[in-house]
């Protein structure tokens, strides 16, 4: 099993981690409803589910 001649500094240890971040969600607006919601996803609004605009599937009364 191989092992390091050397011992990894922080900085070069931590260099490889600087690209890595927390990016908030892209929000799309519905052209329909007018309504915010993440890109590629289906919304609910007002009791129907709505994708691309386009009324998907209502919700059933129970």
């Amino acid at each position: 099993m191989a092992h390091p001649k050397r011992k990894t500094s922080k900085t070069r240890r931590d260099k490889g981690r600087t690209h890595i971040k927390a990016v908030a969600p892209a929000i799309a607006i519905d052209p329909t409803t007018g309504e915010p919601h993440i890109y590629h996803r289906a919304h609910w609004y007002e009791g129907k589910l709505y994708y691309k605009g386009k009324v998907v599937m209502e919700k059933e009364a129970a």
